[in-house]
Formats: C-alpha cells, sequence, structure tokens
C-alpha cells in the first residue's frame, strides 16, 4: 500500500521539478551554442544574448529566471549550482540531509513550512499557534552534526550583516572593524507553540535571500529569527541587522 508524502518529501519533490528544469534549460541552451558556433545550426539572438553573457561572465537570464534569487555573476555561481546538485541527490537517494544548506532550495519558506506541519501532525497543535525558534550553536562544521534533531532541523550557510556574532557569549555584538557579513555557526530550527516562544532580550531579526533583501515584488523574505541582544533591539533595527542566505 502506497504512503502518504511527508512534508518534507513533498517540498523535495517540486525542489527537484524546479532543479531539473534549470538543468534542462542549461544543457539544452550550451547543445544548440555548441551547433551554432560549428555551423550546423543558425546563430539567433537568443544564442548570441547567451554567447555574449557567457563572454562577460554574467548568468543568461534565462538560466537566471529558473534559479534562486541571486546576484552572483557566472564564476561564482557554479559552485553553488554544483553544490546544489549534491544536496538533492543526497536528499533523494539517502532521505533529508542531516544539515540543509538553506541557501541551495529554490523555496526555502516553503521547507520551513514543512517543518511546522510535520511538527503540527505529531504533537496535534494547531498551525497558526506553531512557530520556529531559533537556536544558534556553537557548530561550524556540517561533519561534526551526526543525526538530525527529533524536531526541527539544522540549517548551514546564512550570514549576518549589519552586527557581529559573540561565538564566546552566544550575543549580538557590534560590527567588527572591515566585516561586513559574518558567516553564522549551524542553526537549529524547533518547531514550538507560540506562547512558549520568549522574545524579551532577543532581537527579531529578519533572515533574506540575498543582500538586496526584498526586490520590487516584494519577495526574498524567508523568516525571523530570533538573536539574544543585551542591548534594546532598536540599536540593531538602526544598524539594519538582518541575516542573509546569498552572499555575492
Amino acid at each position: 500500500q502506497q504512503r502518504d508524502l511527508t512534508p518534507s518529501e513533498v517540498v523535495m519533490l517540486q525542489e527537484l521539478e524546479h532543479w531539473n528544469k534549470l538543468v534542462n534549460a542549461v544543457q539544452v541552451s550550451l547543445e544548440k551554442l555548441n551547433r551554432a558556433l560549428i555551423g550546423e545550426v543558425p546563430m539567433d539572438d537568443d544564442l548570441e544574448g547567451i554567447l555574449h553573457n557567457l563572454f562577460i561572465g554574467q548568468l543568461p537570464p534565462t538560466w537566471r529566471r529558473l534559479s534562486p534569487q541571486t546576484k552572483m555573476n557566472l564564476s561564482d555561481w557554479l559552485g553553488p549550482f554544483k553544490r546544489r546538485g549534491e544536496q538533492y541527490h543526497e536528499w533523494a537517494t539517502k532521505g533529508e540531509p542531516t544539515v540543509i544548506w538553506l541557501a541551495g532550495l529554490h523555496a526555502p519558506e516553503a521547507f520551513l513550512m514543512s517543518l511546522l506541519q510535520t511538527a503540527v501532525r505529531r504533537m496535534h497543535w494547531p498551525l497558526d499557534k506553531t512557530v520556529l525558534l531559533t537556536r544558534i550553536t556553537d557548530i561550524k562544521n556540517i561533519s561534526d552534526i551526526k543525526q538530525k534533531p527529533e524536531m526541527g532541523c539544522y540549517i548551514s550557510g546564512l550570514s549576518l550583516e549589519g552586527a557581529s556574532w559573540d561565538l564566546e557569549n552566544h550575543i549580538l555584538i557590534s560590527q567588527r572593524p572591515k566585516e561586513l557579513v559574518q558567516e553564522m555557526p549551524i542553526i537549529e530550527l524547533i518547531p514550538i507553540e507560540l506562547h512558549k516562544l520568549k522574545t524579551q532580550g532577543m532581537l527579531k531579526t529578519p533572515v533574506y535571500v540575498t543582500q538586496d533583501r526584498r526586490n520590487k515584488a516584494g519577495e526574498g523574505f524567508v523568516f525571523d529569527a530570533h538573536l539574544p541582544t543585551d542591548v534594546h533591539p532598536s540599536f540593531w533595527v538602526l544598524q539594519g541587522v538582518c541575516m542573509v542566505l546569498n552572499v555575492s
């Protein structure tokens, strides 16, 4: 008997659909461009545009439209592109990774919602009264984490902008000189009931996909993380503190 898919598995299938569209677009356009360069097919405007972007080291618009939001040029984009494929392969063949590289997902907010849905099903909490608690770990290496938490997940790859993170005291501190962004340790996201969320002494920190934060369509926000602070949150608000998934 076929079992129902979990919320996480539904998200994985949606992610793979986006990924396959991107990979197919890259493969088809490069094959057509190669045939055009050796004279087998005419060089049309679309192929000339792709060739020009590749020549100047920029991401072709057709590839960019099918990718997660990014400000990267072509050379910077290729590394994350390969890493995304590796994460999807692990997810599809071995199950959900122990640590999710959140920036590698096409729709990270959908994955976070699946965490809430899984907790709601298990604990019988109301969905609108369930939130994600943020816990910053001391761990920087993914290999140091051997298993997933019972509920929630570990995420990696977030960077702090507008402030610095004190690894010893687990608290926000003023931005260090010449340090525009700081890569955060691995973060644990824990689903809890809303009334149990402690917000005193915490900064409600928005997490965005890129350093552009929101785009013109208002897209780009992922979720709110709560980071400990020993000063009034308004201090950090004026500093424009946030976390981002992709640093260009």
